[in-house]
């Protein structure tokens, strides 16, 4: 009887010290700002985003995101990819978002949804 509970509060331990190492990235959720440009990070790696080009029209993209420091790696489902820097203050994501044809566009995104 006295092996179980101690086997028992021993893996209850493990359990809370496993649950306490894990950090959340801030990033979660679904960025956008008021001219349509919206990105939605997702906790397994994935991301989908609506970006307007420079003649303004709304471009989907989707693909896996990583963060290494303060560069954000988007990896897009077309084969190409954008490293970029980051910042988060208060609840505005910046970065600049570079498109299929080279052109980068800074954007200043609130966080609508986690």
């Amino acid at each position: 009887m006295k092996k179980n509970i101690c086997f028992t509060a021993i893996f209850g331990l493990f359990l809370v010290i496993l649950a306490s190492c894990y950090t959340p990235s801030p990033i979660y959720g679904t960025w956008a700002d008021n001219a349509g440009n919206k990105i939605t990070f997702v906790d397994d790696g994935s991301y989908s985003a609506t970006v307007l080009d420079s003649t303004n029209t709304k471009v989907f993209y989707s693909g896996t995101w990583v963060v290494n420091g303060n560069v954000l790696v988007f990896s897009k489902n077309n084969g190409t990819s954008i490293n970029t820097e980051w910042d988060l203050r208060g609840s505005i994501l910046y970065l600049d978002w570079t498109d299929d044809e080279a052109n980068t566009k800074s954007l200043s995104l609130y966080h609508v949804s986690k």
